[in-house]
């Protein structure tokens, strides 16, 4: 299998576990890591559920392949993420010595592996990671544009409803 063949098959695996982030009424993003085309661990958003701001699918991700790898540096590690990297996320995978990072969709927002900041490629740090971007970028967008589409129809029709009930009292 090639390389580009292992990442959209960790890939699909991450867009997976983003639907389970959507399934639990999560910001839908999945994260993935993998040693030796092994998966370590697995994780996926959920900050809304434990009413943690650091509960993003990467850091979840990060503190499960620690426990499994019985150390906090996860030397000679890959991890592949539906959505690119935040500040937080991206110096957790720096001090956590990943090697290489790959991620779907861009963040033109808040995305700190290159679209907005490059945190993880920072020179000034003494640990630099290998990144691949764009892998499954149009599926991973569309399934982070359709959770964002069907929250602002919920969130118009629960708006309509509390204004037609004000009618009706």
């Amino acid at each position: 299998m090639s390389q580009q063949e292992r990442d959209i098959y960790f890939m699909r695996h991450a867009m997976a576990l983003a639907a389970k982030a959507e399934e639990a009424g999560e910001v839908p993003v999945g994260a993935v890591l993998v040693k030796d085309d092994k998966i370590i661990a697995e994780g996926f958003n959920l900050n809304i559920c434990q009413h943690d701001a650091s509960a993003h699918a990467e850091m979840s991700c990060i503190r499960a392949a620690g426990q499994s790898l019985a150390n906090y540096r996860l030397l000679d590690t890959t991890i592949y993420v539906t959505l690119e990297p935040c500040a937080m996320c991206a110096g957790a995978m720096v001090h956590a010595r990943i090697g290489r990072l790959v991620y779907g969709a861009s963040d033109q927002k808040t995305g700190a592996a290159g679209s907005v900041l490059d945190l993880v490629r920072f020179g000034g740090f003494n640990h630099q990671l290998e990144v691949t971007s764009g892998i499954l970028a149009q599926e991973c967008g569309e399934q982070l544009s359709a959770f964002f589409r069907r929250r602002r129809r919920e969130k118009k029709a629960l708006k309509m409803a509390e204004k037609q009930q004000g009618l009706n009292d």
